[in-house]
């Protein structure tokens, strides 16, 4: 066994057990496989073991793997922030856009896109001058802004945590973005069902889905080398 199908043996038992404490099952769960730093053939083995889902965070990395990939039954997931001239060269080539984070980008793509775009709000419910995203307070505004929009559908929202805080804090901000989710949901909207939560990366992807996340962003805990034990 190599250290990624250990690294797969692990997580998957981690999603077990966090899914379990929460009684749910793992068809619930959608894991977003970050391929951003690692090589087509890494992308593939991950393809091999089962997950079909694959996240890009830069254009040309999407097109890169998409080109060598596309023999595969993938959904591919944009998982960056998008800046605005960049949104022609992926919009009608991805499943998912994880990252929705001002109207500019909103207008832009119903310009591009050419068909309906599945798009997660991105919320910095951390309030973090360094993270982009809706504010908390702005996100129902924003949402019913959205609804003149034909070729943009709110399946969810997005955060990032902060890092390097204590567990509190992180349940805190997930939390948060349940409550904001389930608002939207109580308003049974076509084009912003919002039924999906995407939240929790490699650090910290075992308390997202303890609070409902439904789409996970996992990469460097895939493919990490394993530590040769010392002892």
């Amino acid at each position: 066994m190599n250290h990624i199908e250990q690294n797969v043996h692990n997580i998957e038992d981690q999603l077990k057990k966090s899914l379990d404490s929460s009684k749910r099952d793992r068809v619930d769960l959608r894991v977003v496989v970050v391929t951003k730093y690692v090589s087509i053939e890494e992308a593939e083995k991950m393809v091999s073991l089962g997950y079909k889902h694959l996240g890009e965070n830069r254009p040309e990395g999407l097109i890169q793997k998409q080109a060598a990939l596309q023999q595969k039954e993938i959904v591919w997931h944009y998982i960056g922030s998008l800046q605005t001239r960049k949104v022609k060269q992926i919009i009608n080539h991805i499943d998912y856009l994880h990252s929705l984070d001002r109207m500019s980008l909103a207008e832009e793509i119903e310009k591009r896109a050419e068909k309906s775009v599945s798009c997660f709000l991105q919320v910095n419910i951390s309030g973090e001058e360094s993270k982009s995203g809706f504010s908390f307070k702005e996100v129902m505004e924003v949402v019913e802004e959205l609804s003149k929009f034909e070729k943009i559908k709110i399946v969810g929202l997005m955060t990032m945590a902060p890092k390097d805080v204590e567990e509190s804090t992180i349940r805190k901000v997930f939390s948060e973005l349940k409550k904001l989710q389930e608002k939207i949901v109580s308003l049974d909207l076509d084009y912003a069902p919002c039924t999906e939560l995407s939240m929790g990366m490699s650090q910290d992807y075992p308390i997202a889905i303890e609070e409902g996340a439904t789409f996970v962003r996992i990469g460097s805990a895939f493919f990490k080398e394993i530590e040769a034990d010392k002892t």
